[in-house]
């Protein structure tokens, strides 16, 4: 059993920053692609960022140059660097690993609001 654990939402003023982390922890994890999704209030869910095995990356266009994924794989966790943050990056965060064998795993969510 993989079960996916976040850390680091919360309140922050606009222009300001913060940083998400994501653990995967289980047997055999052995992961091709770890990344964060966000949905809003109304809204689908949506890729902000995502980083694979070796380190490639791909951002959704509203967070390139602000966000900032990266990846320990010997730790098996995810970080997201996120700065510059607007009121319309509020929402709730959602970590995902998409392993090699084909499995997803998705974490709990962590509630990231942008508000004065």
């Amino acid at each position: 059993q993989v079960h996916l654990v976040e850390s680091g939402g919360g309140l922050v003023q606009p222009g300001g920053s913060l940083r998400l982390s994501c653990t995967a922890f289980g047997s055999h994890l052995n992961i091709k692609v770890m990344g964060w999704y966000r949905q809003a209030p109304g809204n689908q869910r949506e890729l902000v960022a995502q980083i694979n095995w070796s380190g490639s990356t791909n951002y959704a266009d509203s967070v390139k140059g602000r966000f900032t994924i990266s990846r320990d794989n010997a730790k098996n966790t995810v970080t997201l660097q996120m700065n510059s943050l607007k009121p319309g990056d509020t929402a709730v965060y959602y970590c995902k690993a998409e392993f090699f064998a084909g499995a997803n795993y998705w974490g709990q969510g962590t509630q990231v609001t942008v508000s004065s």
